[in-house]
């Protein structure tokens, strides 16, 4: 096995949180905000129809 390790002076990806992303664009990517009880099941959401 090799010695070498690897270091940086910048943090880790994963560490950091992810920037908010605006209200429109979050409804494109995701849909409305739905409570969980009522959230349809996986298939439901899977077999979607447009």
């Amino acid at each position: 096995m090799s010695s070498l390790s690897f270091r940086s002076s910048q943090p880790d990806r994963w560490t950091l949180p992810r920037p908010q992303q605006n209200a429109g664009t979050r409804y494109r990517i995701h849909g409305p905000i739905l409570p969980m009880e009522q959230r349809p099941g996986f298939l439901a959401r899977f077999f979607r129809r447009f």
